[in-house]
């Protein structure tokens, strides 16, 4: 059976895209092959983690090219001649418009840092989801996968994984505990359960 092709998006260390290639190369991962990590920063570690597994990368700066449609053309041109199915965003950090996502319906995947509909949306991301969890109150977080629409974390949920919230936990240990239990879980699993299904 041919694997779906997957382009993971990255703006930053990428701890993300290494659990999927480690997914991939455990066999969580069967029914797709990562075959190119697009990065919004040049400077991003995860290139480095992309290339030392043997993927093609690239980089995208919209300060270089200029405007937001000139930007998203340009990671269309990247997914096209790379021949893409299924799009991954792991840690990018920059909402894509819906001129972009109406062209991958149900094949763009992001993982967010909590349980939507809880803190989600604009202007929640990275340490920002887990203060907020912490300064609710809330006794359970976690982590969801889902598709990506014009809405920012507003797409059809696919998995969602919770964790519990301790005693003593600030932003930083929780935003650990919920990658390890959560989001390194549930993301490869997502990624599975879609490319066997296109």
């Amino acid at each position: 059976m041919d694997k779906r092709r997957i382009a993971v998006l990255v703006s930053g260390g990428g701890t993300n895209l290494q659990a999927l290639i480690d997914a991939q190369t455990s066999g969580i991962i069967q029914s797709g092959e990562i075959c190119l990590v697009i990065s919004n920063n040049a400077n991003a570690y995860a290139l480095q983690r992309a290339a030392s597994a043997n993927i093609a990368t690239a980089v995208a700066l919209k300060k270089e090219l200029g405007s937001q449609e000139a930007f998203e053309d340009r990671i269309k041109q990247l997914l096209t001649d790379h021949r893409i199915d299924v799009i991954v965003l792991a840690g990018f950090m920059s909402i894509l418009s819906e001129n972009f996502t109406s062209c991958y319906p149900k094949r763009i995947l992001n993982v967010h840092p909590s349980l939507i509909p809880s803190f989600c949306g604009e202007g929640f991301y990275g340490l920002r989801v887990h203060e907020a969890a912490l300064s609710y109150g809330v006794k359970v977080t976690g982590a969801t996968v889902h598709f990506v629409n014009e809405i920012p974390d507003g797409g059809e949920i696919i998995l969602q994984k919770a964790v519990e919230i301790l005693p003593g936990d600030t932003a930083e240990i929780l935003q650990k505990r919920v990658m390890e239990q959560a989001e390194w879980k549930i993301l490869p699993a997502a990624v599975e359960q879609v490319c066997s299904l296109l």
